[in-house]
């Protein structure tokens, strides 16, 4: 009986698909090494942030990764572009969130057309244009019911003044949009042309609905 156990137990090791999962999961801890990350994005954000963006491959045009990490408050850097071809953070800033998501810190995320709230998942970007908030970014959300209204919502990128360092030593912390991930004037125009035109985005926030509910992660 206990032969019979050990040589089923040995089975089972072989035809679980964790099996190839630790594998990757161990490319993916020395990416986050390589990358210098642990005081900048948390493990288990980047992990998430990665099986989105390798589930996106037949989606995305760019090796850039976009993590918000709306868990922070306004007054941290929370908006990251990596390159993982070059295994290099190039951009770190502040980013603002939605005046209805909160006011320091994030805490409500929506769908909603005129919900004035920001949202989570995973995101691609797609072309630039010229509006009221000068150079910006249009995305397409890539989950539905989360954040697949982008477009309709107008959820860009762009510049915004109540996102500087001015404005937040001002105020104590930074402004908020109508639900867009804005950021510093004079550094948005560099941002955007970085990350513009096929690259993958993940904005993440502490929201157990949205853990509930993706079909990517």
């Amino acid at each position: 009986m206990k032969r019979f156990f050990l040589i089923f137990s040995a089975l089972l090791l072989l035809l679980t698909p964790n099996v190839s999962l630790s594998q990757g999961e161990d490319e993916i801890k020395t990416l986050y090494n390589q990358m210098n990350l642990s005081k900048k994005i948390s493990y288990q954000l980047f992990k998430d942030a990665i099986v989105g963006y390798d589930k996106l491959e037949a989606k995305r045009k760019k090796n850039i990764l976009t993590i918000i990490d709306y868990s922070k408050p306004s007054t941290e850097e929370r908006f990251y572009v990596l390159d993982l071809k070059k295994k290099e953070v190039v951009f770190k800033t502040r980013v603002a969130h939605g005046v209805n998501t909160g006011g320091n810190v994030a805490k409500k995320f929506s769908n909603t057309v005129d919900s004035r709230k920001s949202s989570l998942g995973f995101f691609l970007t797609n072309e630039t244009y010229y509006g009221s908030n000068g150079y910006s970014l249009r995305l397409d959300g890539l989950e539905r019911g989360i954040n697949d209204r982008a477009r309709e919502r107008l959820i860009v990128i762009h510049g915004a003044s109540y996102a500087t360092d001015d404005f937040l030593k001002k105020n104590g912390r930074l402004g908020r949009s109508w639900g867009c991930p804005a950021l510093p004037e004079g550094i948005n125009k560099d941002v955007i042309n970085i990350i513009k035109g096929g690259s993958v985005i993940f904005v993440y926030g502490n929201d157990n609905n949205y853990m509930n509910n993706t079909t990517i992660l």
